[in-house]
């Protein structure tokens, strides 16, 4: 099997040879066209000449002559030299012929008579007519109320010969050229995979330990350059990748050691000494509540790594906005009195949009929980249903004291816990808005997050109009 080095070489070599040869072939075609067609018009001359001087001649048969100059008596003429010429009438006789044919005489068939009488020129190649493959023309005329024809005919060994040297230089050429060519292209190459050589073994160097370091890039803005760019990015996602989940384990761990560390304090404690049934019934309840929390932390996170991996479940209900939004008040109510305060319902819709209640329902729970948790006694929180550019906007407005501006970029973070919840106000895992984000982005929406003018936070779930399949 051969390398990619190998099969790119390969290829270009390939390619290369192709255009030459191409190239060469065309030059080749074009050379041979320009030879016949000189000789053609060397050999069409020659018969005009000889047909205005039959013209200028007398009427009678007897007159007909080739006009060929006296042995001996001018230089050789270039124009005359190798040309075969005879003079037939209507019927194809033979009126005169020059003295270099000798006994033979030029080819005279019938479909050419017929042409000839039509007024036709006719250009013929004649392979095995003489020693020698003869290009011939045939020129009808009209004398003294007489038809005939002036046949010229020429070897075609000199522009043969024209050709073969022709086809040999260019085939010297390509193969010249292929040799500069392929030269050029293998020093390029070696360069080439010079540079893809050395990314290689950096990129073998890196690990889940050194994932900080990136990819030497060669000079230019080249597919390379880009190819080492685009890889150098990718690292740099899965350097925060891994950095993410580095803290979510660490966080985890710390948030699943804490209960688990309370449930074996008080298992202890009630264990040392025999004690009544009420002490019983009260450690088991305190154990009750750390199991129910531990049991609320790991279905969050088995949710979220569900959505991590994309194994989101199917839509469970579907249903309105409006009941979405009066399901989820209702839940909450409880909580809310409790706290003595009062949630509002604002409905702004003029459409039915159709969401999947189950895990919507869920964002909405927690966002109002959240809010319910950081509410003051005897104040409000506002859940209003608008329309929203190609979508539906859910808003929870509370009149707490809003947010911490520099916590603001990690509130969707998970495990992250604000410093009124890490002081101990607020109970909470930190993992309730990383889970309903995670949510609304799996739906194709998402959250934001603000603090009003007045003060308190504004929470706004942002909801396509259709959900994503």
């Amino acid at each position: 099997m051969l390398s990619l080095r190998r099969r790119l070489v390969l290829v270009h070599l390939l390619a290369v040879l192709a255009a030459i040869g191409a190239t060469a072939a065309a030059g080749w075609w074009v050379l041979s066209q320009s030879v016949n067609r000189q000789l053609d018009a060397a050999l069409l001359a020659l018969a005009e000449t000889e047909l205005g001087m039959l013209a200028d001649g007398g009427g009678d048969g007897a007159t007909v002559r080739i006009h060929e100059a006296p042995s001996g008596s001018a230089p050789p003429s270039l124009t005359r030299l190798d040309r075969l010429v005879q003079i037939i009438d209507g019927n194809g006789k033979i009126l005169a012929r020059s003295a270099n044919l000798g006994s033979e005489k030029l080819p005279v068939s019938a479909s050419l008579l017929s042409q000839l009488a039509a007024g036709e020129t006719v250009f013929q190649t004649l392979p095995d007519t003489s020693e020698e493959p003869l290009r011939m023309v045939s020129l009808p005329s009209l004398a003294h109320s007489q038809r005939y024809a002036v046949q010229v005919a020429g070897s075609l060994d000199d522009a043969n010969h024209i050709v073969q040297s022709a086809a040999m230089l260019f085939a010297a050429m390509a193969v010249a050229l292929l040799a500069a060519v392929g030269w050029a292209g293998a020093r390029l190459s070696s360069k080439l995979f010079v540079a893809i050589d050395n990314i290689v073994d950096q990129a073998h160097h890196i690990g889940d330990s050194n994932l900080h370091q990136r990819l030497p890039r060669p000079g230019g803005e080249d597919e390379i350059g880009h190819l080492v760019d685009t890889l150098n990015a990718m690292l740099g996602r899965i350097e925060q990748a891994f950095e993410v989940q580095r803290r979510f384990t660490a966080d985890a761990s710390h948030e699943l050691r804490s209960p688990l560390s309370r449930l074996r304090a008080e298992i202890e404690i009630t264990l040392r000494r025999p004690r009544d049934s009420e002490s019983y019934v009260s450690a088991l309840r305190s154990c009750l509540d750390e199991v129910e929390r531990l049991t609320m932390l790991v279905e969050e996170l088995l949710m979220l790594a569900r959505m991590d991996a994309g194994q989101e479940r199917a839509p469970s209900e579907l249903g309105t906005l409006e009941k979405l939004a009066t399901d989820a008040l209702q839940r909450m109510r409880v909580v809310a009195d409790e706290r003595k305060v009062e949630l509002v319902l604002i409905n702004e819709l003029q459409s039915t949009q159709q969401v999947d209640l189950g895990p919507l329902g869920l964002v909405l729970r927690n966002l109002l929980d959240n809010a319910i948790k950081f509410s003051p006694q005897g104040s409000s929180i506002t859940l209003r249903l608008q329309e929203d550019s190609g979508g539906a906007l859910l808003t929870i407005a509370d009149q707490g004291t809003g947010l911490n501006e520099a916590e603001m970029p990690f509130i969707f973070d998970r495990f992250f816990r604000g410093s009124r919840p890490r002081a101990g106000e607020v109970d909470g895992f930190g993992l309730g808005l990383a889970l309903s984000q995670a949510i609304m982005q799996a739906h194709g929406g998402r959250i934001e997050v603000s603090n009003q003018a007045n003060g308190g936070a504004l929470f706004s779930m942002r909801l396509p109009s259709q959900p994503p399949q």
